[in-house]
């Protein structure tokens, strides 16, 4: 099982701009959010990252 991340963050995606908006069960949610509530402006961008569930392996 996977969900999907939704962070809005700066034109050059750096990390320490992101900011959290909300976890979807599919990415078509995220992105659907991000459109109804303008998260796409000029100076900025939408990252949706997945992130599987359940899955434990050795670091």
């Amino acid at each position: 099982m996977s969900i999907f991340l939704l962070f809005q963050t700066d034109n050059w995606k750096s990390k320490a701009s992101r900011v959290f908006f909300g976890a979807f069960d599919s990415r078509t949610k995220a992105l659907d959010y991000a459109k109804y509530n303008e998260l796409y402006w000029h100076n900025s961008e939408v990252v949706v990252i997945e992130v599987m569930l359940n899955q434990f392996g050795e670091v």
